[in-house]
């Protein structure tokens, strides 16, 4: 299969969508967990704390990069990956019980949000293919569990159709 962008195009891509998601954080605390140098530096650079987690795969960083977020005295933790190309706010999940916002095709888990305490602590991060009925039978376990369908947060770029809906999207949608 040929890729869609070529590298270059998709690292400017990735950094343009990871500083959307930053973004819609508003004026919380932003932490960048990875383990790329590049991705480190670019978020450092930028003044987000960075959660450095070498050869944890995604759900261990995760995992890492929450329990950090609570050592230094969080609330909340709002877990969002950079692939959500129309991410404007994360207002609709900070209040209530632990949230999971689907991808649009209910497989994914684009956004999970975890009030401080012991759901937090405990929740098994899952990532991976059918990843939102894993994350939801977790949280079911630990508790009360929120689910909302929010469009802005539930479209994702995991593959070249999901790229071709959202330029279709970019270019049908009126500019201010």
């Amino acid at each position: 299969m040929t890729p869609v962008l070529d590298e270059p195009s998709r690292a400017q891509l990735a950094r343009a969508m990871a500083a959307r998601v930053l973004s819609a954080a508003g004026p919380a605390q932003r932490y960048v967990v990875c383990d790329d140098d590049g991705v480190a530096d670019w978020a450092a650079s930028l003044g987000h704390t960075v959660v450095w987690t070498p050869g944890q795969g995604l759900n261990g960083a995760v995992t890492i990069g929450v329990a950090q977020a609570l050592d230094e005295g969080a609330t909340r933790v709002v877990v969002a990956h950079a692939d959500l190309p129309l991410a404007s706010t994360f207002e609709p999940v900070l209040n209530g019980p632990l949230t999971l916002v689907p991808d649009r095709r209910l497989d994914g888990t684009n956004v999970i949000s975890l009030p401080a305490g012991a759901a937090a602590r405990d929740f098994t991060f899952s990532y991976g293919p059918g990843s939102f009925g894993r994350h939801r039978h977790n949280a079911l376990l630990l508790g009360e569990v929120g689910v909302i369908h929010i469009d802005e947060l539930s479209f994702d770029l995991d593959t070249p159709e999901d790229f071709r809906q959202w330029i279709s999207l970019s270019t049908s949608t009126p500019q201010p």
